[in-house]
């Protein structure tokens, strides 16, 4: 009997791993057809020619493909983690729910943790350098000579960034035993290192989301329909009609030789074309989404702000009277033994929420920075060396995006896996630290961008306006027609 115990055990073993198997292999394939999708419609037609460059292109378009995909999958892994927890304390004995254990979610934080190690440390500089390659000087040029350079240049990358690595570590930590645990490079170099990366790419996203939080009203502003308050928008429409008109009769009568007056009056056409696209939505939009849409998104951005910045609040208290509240403090009763919020499922869809809110404001936090604006991609006009950028920028954000939660006080949820490895969230330095400088920066975000009109206005009235007081960047739109017809001055 007891061989046949232990006959059945393994049995149900095996099949429990072709099941988690086969799951997560079904997950990551649907993430890589959308992200292999994502990146065609953003990529240079032009690259597609059937040569050796149309090869490296083709194994770097594969490679930042499989990247995006991983990186939508730690994006999506704390909240299908949250949902998880709480479908299995609803519905513990449902039969078709056995497949959504404990076992399957760890082994998804783990393998989520080593394909970001992986893309990061080897898949992304592997074809940002085999783009870049032309083989050594003195061979026979091809695909076997770029891929010798490629492999070259990462084990001199690779030597770098340990050695870097190594030296500052040991800088900081002049411990015998760290000394000693610095050469184990699976089990202490390669989580150190990726520690480390993470730490950078939360405090990346302590400069994005709080740009990005009160960028969010712009970017909705930009995309809804605004409310037609005493506006006659048919005479708007009909004032840019006939500028557009002037403008091409301009650009008509111009000779070929004056091309700096051709480039200028094509841009100030093609900008008074988007008015008059914008003005013409305006007028064919509904009564409901002009006067419901518009003001209910904009309360429900401020409402979910406010909840954030709440939160975090309460986590800066619970630092300080509370040592559980640190991200490595006691570790939870596992999946599906007990709530994570103590509102329910409607907390933790509540914290799903703002995970996904948090994660859009700091991509759009993280476009509108001047040092990151060049990354912005461009429909059928992105180059490969540019969609690696945009891949490691979002792989660095996405896998720091559960930490930053964690961390936050945003969900109580542990981190699984290599995820909850970090030393440095054992340092209540350094979390107490990062909560009060998210709170205080997103608040000195909102309160300017609210107070931004204001404060032009005051600039106007005590005649400061002549000083450029205001936001360089501000003044340059206000410089350009409104979305009225008409032109904004000082």
């Amino acid at each position: 009997m007891e061989g046949q115990d232990e006959v059945s055990a393994r049995e149900q073993h095996f099949h429990s791993q072709v099941r988690e198997s086969t799951i997560c292999f079904l997950l990551f394939a649907v993430l890589y057809i959308v992200s292999y999708f994502i990146i065609r419609r953003y990529k240079r037609k032009s690259d597609e020619q059937e040569d050796e460059d149309a090869i490296v292109n083709r194994i770097s378009l594969f490679l930042s493909t499989f990247t995006l995909a991983v990186s939508a999958g730690a994006v999506l892994l704390l909240p299908f983690s949250i949902i998880s927890n709480e479908i299995l304390l609803s519905f513990p004995q449902n039969y078709y729910i056995q497949w959504l254990n404990g076992s399957l979610i760890h082994g998804l934080w783990n393998l989520a943790s080593l394909f970001s190690n992986l893309c990061l440390f080897v898949l992304m500089p592997f074809a940002f350098f085999f783009l870049e390659s032309e083989g050594f000087a003195g061979l026979k040029k091809g695909i076997r000579a770029r891929i010798l350079e490629t492999l070259v240049m990462l084990v001199l990358l690779a030597l770098l960034i340990l050695g870097i690595v190594w030296v500052a570590s040991a800088l900081v930590d002049k411990d015998a035993a760290s000394m000693e645990s610095l050469y184990d490079l699976w089990e202490f170099y390669l989580p150190y290192l990726y520690s480390c990366i993470s730490l950078m790419g939360c405090l990346l996203l302590l400069l994005c989301t709080p740009v990005g939080l009160s960028r969010m009203f712009t970017v909705m502003g930009q995309l809804l329909v605004k409310p037609t308050i005493l506006e006659d928008l048919d005479e708007q429409i009909y004032i840019i009609t006939l500028e557009e008109e002037a403008l091409q009769r301009r650009l008509n009568g111009l000779s070929s030789s004056v091309e700096y007056n051709i480039m200028e009056l094509e841009q100030e056409l093609e900008n008074v074309k988007t008015l008059k696209t914008k003005l013409e939505r305006r007028k064919k939009a509904s009564a409901w989404e002009r006067n419901l849409v518009y003001p209910a998104v904009m309360l429900l951005l401020l409402i979910e702000t406010s909840i954030s910045v709440l939160l975090v609040a309460c986590n800066i208290l619970c630092l300080l009277v509370d040592e559980t509240a640190m991200p490595k403090g006691t570790r939870g009763p596992g999946i599906g033994n007990a709530s994570l919020s103590a509102f329910g499922f409607v907390g933790a869809a509540l914290e799903i929420i703002l995970i996904f809110y948090l994660m859009v404001s700091s991509v759009v936090g993280f476009y509108s920075l001047r040092f990151f604006g060049n990354f912005i991609p461009k429909k059928d006009d992105t180059t490969m060396t540019k969609i690696i950028g945009n891949c490691v920028s979002i792989l660095v954000l996405s896998s720091a995006l559960p930490v930053m939660s964690r961390t936050l006080g945003i969900t109580r949820f542990d981190l699984l896996g290599d995820f909850g490895r970090f030393n440095w969230l054992g340092n209540f330095y350094i979390v107490l630290s990062y909560n009060l400088l998210f709170a205080i920066v997103t608040t000195l975000c909102l309160v300017r961008k609210f107070t931004s009109a204001v404060r032009e206005e005051l600039f106007k009235a005590l005649g400061l306006h002549k000083l450029h007081l205001s936001d360089p960047s501000r003044d340059s739109e206000t410089s350009k027609p409104s979305a009225n017809g008409h032109h904004k001055a000082l």
